[in-house]
Formats: structure tokens, sequence, C-alpha cells
């Protein structure tokens, strides 16, 4: 069978692998792109936020500044501006800075406090002004407002005007001339939303304390609210890009499916398929598949076939096998069974003679017969032979020479061929009978050796191969010396121990006699 095509393949631990963390990120994927975009609503809303307290501000810095002195209270001088966000005497940025992951979500914002001390009433009447343009805002940007005096007391607000939100802590952060901002739970709420909430945004109301400072004295406070924009809205707004961040994720989904299908799915049913024709007697299926998918299906079916082209070959090797034998005995037999019918009918006239030519073919027959037997024994243990040793082929050479003395044996080879002495013996012992029943009188053994392999040719001066025999020569029982006991099977064994050894034989090019080469490969 022809061996697979070796190239990269994933494994299947690979894909497997793969298809876990797909689904397994995907997930992750989805909750950390609601938790980014929750979160950059409520960075969003912060930093709208800081925009109107600073434009509110200004406004709020001007009509103190124009109020009588005693009309709002003087807080804390302002403290340094910190050198890493001013680069630029003109500029002092307040950056949003709340994180849904990291920053505490207090609880709801509890009512104003009576004040103890009462506000003026020329702060009340600048808190009345800047209410009327609050109140115009708030249609727009649907923020809550505040504006305190120094102390924290509401002078413009709707019904906490004249009462206090000095315990708030961004309120106090403000007093001292420090911008705060927080985040607590929606008036409507009671606890905070868990970590695990898929949207925890729309729970929780951003506040912005702002300080105000007239010659570098905190005079008053901004004091802004507002619920951050619902994230399912947001989406709802961009549902044309959703659906198509939703249909890249289908077409991941498809790509690992198809994946998964190519590489795993679709080489196994191949497989299946394969092993059922198989099965049924089609030998055609016996070959590689279209596509192997992974390193492991690779590699199974590559054993899988060659199980099956071996089973087949051996199939057809016993079915032939049989044929022959039964064609081999049935011969003998006939001949024995007919001696023994004309001796058993003609007992009586026959003569001492023709009984005693008759049992000597009856012996000659059985002696045949045993011979077989014998052979197909051999071939047998060559079939299944013992692997393993090492032997030097000088050694061959010399058992050769002793057991085939009429047979000159010429080699002045020393390889060691990797089969023991009896394995190596018997096909040597093999190929020199088959010289010498062919009228051969000299031998030549020679060898040679690469990296990988060793090669014996074996050649004699007998009457050689002719043309019409060289495709039959290997083939059970085939033999040009039947009548002088040949039983056909000495090649056979020889390239059956030898295939069983990993190496081969087969018949090479001579100008005279036969010549066999034969391959052995060398133990890793």
């Amino acid at each position: 069978m022809d061996a697979i095509a070796a190239k990269w393949r994933p494994t299947l631990s690979m894909i497997t692998a793969a298809v876990i963390v797909s689904v397994l990120v995907l997930p992750l994927v989805g909750l950390v792109f609601f938790r980014f975009y929750e979160n950059q609503l409520v960075r969003q809303t912060e930093s709208e936020l800081i925009a109107q307290a600073a434009v509110l501000g200004a406004v709020y810095q001007r009509a103190i500044a124009a109020a009588p002195p005693e009309a709002f209270p003087i807080g804390p001088a302002r403290p340094p501006s910190d050198p890493a966000i001013v680069s630029d005497e003109r500029y002092a940025p307040i950056n949003a800075a709340l994180d849904l992951a990291t920053s505490p979500i207090l609880p709801k914002r509890p009512d104003a406090h009576a004040a103890f001390i009462a506000p003026e009433p020329g702060a009340l009447a600048v808190g009345a002004e800047l209410y009327s343009i609050t109140a115009q805002a708030q249609r727009t940007t649907l923020a809550g407002f505040r504006l305190l005096d120094a102390n924290g007391v509401v002078i413009a607000g709707r019904e906490e005007v004249g009462a206090t939100l000095s315990m708030l802590e961004e309120v106090r952060a403000a007093r001292m001339g420090r911008f705060a901002a927080v985040m607590r739970v929606r008036e409507r709420d009671t606890a905070p939303p868990p970590l695990y909430s898929i949207s925890r945004g729309t729970n929780i109301r951003v506040f912005v304390a702002y300080p105000v400072f007239v010659d570098n004295q905190v005079r008053g406070i901004v004091y802004l609210s507002r619920t951050p924009d619902n994230i399912f809205r947001q989406l709802y707004a961009e549902r044309e890009r959703l659906a198509a961040a939703l249909l890249l994720v289908l077409a991941c989904a498809a790509a690992i499916g198809a994946v998964f299908v190519r590489t795993v799915t679709r080489p196994m049913r191949d497989l299946a398929r394969r092993a059922e024709a198989i099965t049924g007697g089609d030998r055609a299926a016996i070959g590689p598949l279209a596509h192997h998918g992974t390193r492991e299906l690779a590699s199974l079916t590559q054993s899988f076939m060659t199980m099956a082209k071996r089973l087949s070959d051996r199939s057809d090797y016993l079915s032939t096998f049989a044929a022959h034998v039964t064609h081999e005995f049935k011969t003998p037999l006939s001949a024995i069974l007919g001696a023994a019918e004309l001796m058993q009918d003609g007992e009586a006239s026959m003569s001492a003679e023709e009984r005693r030519r008759f049992l000597a073919h009856i012996r000659i027959d059985a002696e045949r017969m045993s011979a077989l037997l014998d052979r197909l024994r051999d071939l047998a243990r060559a079939d299944n032979p013992e692997l393993g040793g090492s032997v030097k082929l000088s050694e061959i050479v010399f058992a050769l020479r002793a057991r085939f003395a009429g047979l000159e044996i010429v080699s002045d080879a020393d390889a060691v061929l990797p089969m023991s002495h009896e394995n190596a013996l018997i096909v040597f012992a093999n190929l020199a009978d088959n010289a010498r029943r062919h009228g051969a009188t000299e031998v030549s053994i020679g060898a040679e050796s690469d990296a990988q392999r060793i090669s014996v040719r074996f050649s004699d001066n007998g009457a050689g191969v002719s043309h019409g025999n060289r495709a039959r020569i290997f083939d059970p029982f085939f033999t040009t010396r039947r009548d002088e006991g040949g039983a056909g099977m000495g090649l056979g064994i020889v390239r059956a121990l030898l295939r069983a050894h990993g190496g081969d034989v087969a018949l090479a090019e001579s100008d005279r006699g036969a010549a066999f080469e034969l391959t052995l490969l060398k133990p890793v």
C-alpha cells in the first residue's frame, strides 16, 4: 500500500483543545465586552458631568464674586495642583476616573439634613437666579443640579434649599477644595448590584462635587448627578454593528465546526466506509484516504490499510497455497490408491515382479509426500521465524562448503547479516541446492552495504532461468525439476525468511546462469 504523504497535521488533542478554548473564551469575550462598554458609559457620564460642572462653576464663581462678601462663607484655601496633571498654568484638567471593577459603589444618597447655619439671603438670591439656568439645562442634560455654599448648605436645588449635604464624602472632599466623583446606588435600589451582574451601570447614579474658588478660597460647590445611559438601549442603537459582530462570532463558530468536520468527522466516516467495503471484499478500497485530518487519524489509517493489505495478500496466498498443496498431494495419492487397487484386485494373478514394481511406486510416491510435508514445515517456519541475531557471511560460506562438497563456492565477502546463523543457513542452503539442481558447478557470493541496508548477490553458472519462467520462480510449488524430486518451494522459503526479517529477494540480470539479489535492512 502507498504510504501516506508526510506533512504537518494537527493532532486530535489540538483540535479538541481549540474547540474547548473557543467555547470557554467566547462567553468571556462577550462578558468583557459588556463590562468594557458599560464602564465606558460610566466614564462618559462622569466626563459630561465634569464639563457641565466646570461651565456652571464658572458662572457660579462670577455670581459669588459679584455678591456682597458676607453672602457666602469662606472655606479652605485651594490645595496645591497635582504636577502630574497640570502641565500648563492655564489648564487644570480633570479626567474621568470611575471604574465599575475597582471603584466602590456607595449606598443611595441620603436626604439632606437640617443645616446648623442658615444660608444668607444674598446667597439664596444668587441660587434662585442660577436655578432658572440649571432648570433649563436639566431638560436637555437630564442631570440633577445642586448649588452649595462652602459649608455644604444647598442654595439652589428644589425642595432641599436651606438643608445641608455636608455629611456626604464627595461634598466633604469638595469643601476641602478637591474634586470628587462617586457612584451610588440609585434611589429605587436598596443594595449595590453584584459584580457578576450583566449590567451594573443601569443600577447606579454618578455624583460629582466640583469646588468653586474665588481668590483661591473655596466659596461654593457645584453638585451634579446623573444615571449612566442604559447599555441595552445603547446596544439597540448600535444594532447594526452588533449584528456584524454576531455574524463574525457565528462565522468563527462555523469555521471551528468546519475544521472539526474536515479533520475528525469526515476522515472517520470515510475510514468506516472503507472498512465496510474491505469487509465486503472490495480490494480497491485499500488505499490512502482523500483527507486524513489529524496526525492520529493519519497514523490509524496507515496502520489499518497496511493491516488490510497484508490480510488480503495473506488470504490470496493461503488460497493459492491450498490449491497448490491439493494439486501436489493429489498426484502421489492418486498413484498410491491406483497401485493399491490394482494389487488388491489382481492379488491372485499378480506376479512377484509386478508386486515389487507396484510397491516401489507406492514407496516413491509416499517418499515424495513425506518430502513435501518436510518442505511445508520448512515454509511454515520461514513464515514465522525467530527473529534477531547476527552472523558473518564468511561463517555461512564455510558451512555451505561443508554441506555442498561438489559445489565450488567463491566468496571474499565478510559482511554481517542481521539474522541468526540457522535462518541465514536455510536461505543460502536453499539457493545453493537450487543452483546444484540446475546444473551449476560454481557459486559466487558477494556483498555490498551502505548506511541502511546490506545487499548480497548470489550467482551460479548453471542453466539459468528461461525468460518465460522468470515471473513464476518464486511461486510455491513451481519447479522445472519435478521428475528429479524438486518440490518448487525452495525459493518461496528464501523469500518468506527474508521478508520476515524486513528484507527481500529478487531475480537479477546475469550473463550466465542465475543470479539473485538479496537485501536486508540494518538494525537501527
